[in-house]
């Protein structure tokens, strides 16, 4: 057989799959039942200890001011999660924003931005803040073009050492 032809068969095979499992994506809202599934894709998005325990995600994922989204693929199974708070100054929080490292740039990130943006707005908040590292220059281009604007750098923010960018957008 032409290896030519033998490498067309295999990229149609690899192709198949991953255009199925990204067309079954859905954003769903996500609660305590979710718990587990999502402190352990936590740990896998996020080092240097900055993944939350269980308490903190169980917490979060529970108070009445949170709006905490999911992007889940056939069998029910999660590859992204963002948990978003209103803060007792009634603005938005994205606390946490998370990707499966193998599942990333198919804009699920950016879905779930859009869908606690919009809780956010329908709750009548017209302003939210995130945190991001300085070196996670991918994040920064997605927050940038959804309207976020660094606002202020912050040394040292994170537990590793390393600096932060507070980002915040108005609607």
């Amino acid at each position: 057989m032409d290896f030519r032809l033998w490498l067309r068969r295999r990229e149609k095979k690899i192709e198949q799959p991953y255009v199925a499992a990204f067309a079954e994506a859905v954003v769903k809202e996500m609660t305590a039942a979710d718990l587990n599934e999502c402190w352990k894709l936590d740990q896998e998005c996020f080092y240097d200890s900055e993944a939350y325990d269980r308490e903190t995600l169980r917490y979060l994922l529970s108070h009445n001011k949170s709006s905490c989204y999911k992007v889940t693929l056939a069998a029910n199974h999660m590859v992204a999660f963002i948990i978003g708070m209103i803060e007792p100054d009634n603005t938005g929080h994205i606390v946490a924003l998370g990707v499966s490292p193998v599942h990333r740039r198919r804009g699920y990130a950016e879905q779930l931005m859009d869908a606690v943006e919009n809780s956010f707005t329908h709750q009548g908040i017209n302003a939210v803040r995130l945190e991001v590292r300085t070196s996670n220059q991918a994040a920064q281009r997605l927050y940038l073009k959804l309207g976020y604007k660094i606002l202020r750098h912050m040394p040292k923010y994170y537990s590793s050492g390393d600096d932060g960018y507070l980002m915040i957008k108005n609607f």
